[in-house]
């Protein structure tokens, strides 16, 4: 198959509770809720997504081998002793990186000391040998993955809401203001309702307010 990726940067992950961590992001293009263009937005199974994943600006690779080999290279020049006991943080995003991500890149980034997370609406598949799991349900699409490392609720949703997702596997449960024009009044609502549920933590967008990409 043929990866298209959107765009491929190293920066600080801005939200969950991986927030402030230094990381190569690998954004694919495409998603499975929306096709990305305004023109479809009122028909877009997600209507509040804020990102841009059309087109593949950061190129096409025919080869897993050839994107492992370019995530790689996107790490500055850092001697191994400047991570610590971390190894080196990729997040895979989208758009849906599940329609593109495959066990071969990870096997293959995991051959390079990487450790790998995923960014995703959870209404697809994810092969085996993630180390960190995103999932951010979209309201009115089956969630087919049901377990992983957090689950990240934008929120206020129409027809969805925290305590439908209470049963579920995820060590985290994080509560996100929706980023629209009501943000100061989604904010409000997800800080009363974390206060009253404190299984639930308010995360936020950290890099909008400091101007990281």
């Amino acid at each position: 198959m043929k990866f298209r990726i959107k765009e491929l940067f190293y920066t600080l992950q801005g939200e969950g509770v991986q927030a402030g961590r230094p990381a190569v992001f690998c954004r694919f293009s495409g998603c499975n809720l929306w096709s990305g263009r305004p023109e479809d937005r009122a028909s877009a199974r997600c209507p509040f997504c804020d990102t841009d994943f059309v087109g593949a600006d950061a190129g096409e690779f025919e080869k897993a081998a050839d994107l492992a080999k370019a995530i790689a290279s996107t790490f500055p020049a850092l001697p191994q002793s400047a991570y610590g006991e971390r190894r080196p943080y990729v997040i895979f995003t989208g758009g849906e990186p599940a329609l593109q991500l495959t066990e071969e890149l990870i096997a293959l980034l995991h051959g390079f000391g990487f450790e790998l997370g995923v960014e995703t609406n959870g209404t697809l598949p994810l092969p085996p040998g993630l180390d960190w799991i995103t999932v951010s349900p979209k309201a009115g699409n089956p969630l087919v993955t049901v377990s992983g490392s957090e689950l990240k609720l934008v929120w206020p949703q129409d027809n969805c809401q925290p305590e439908d997702f209470d049963a579920l596997d995820f060590q985290h449960f994080i509560l996100q203001p929706c980023d629209n024009a009501r943000n100061r009044a989604n904010t409000k609502a997800c800080i009363e309702y974390c206060l009253s549920h404190p299984r639930w933590s308010l995360g936020l967008q950290t890099h909008k307010w400091i101007g990281l990409r």
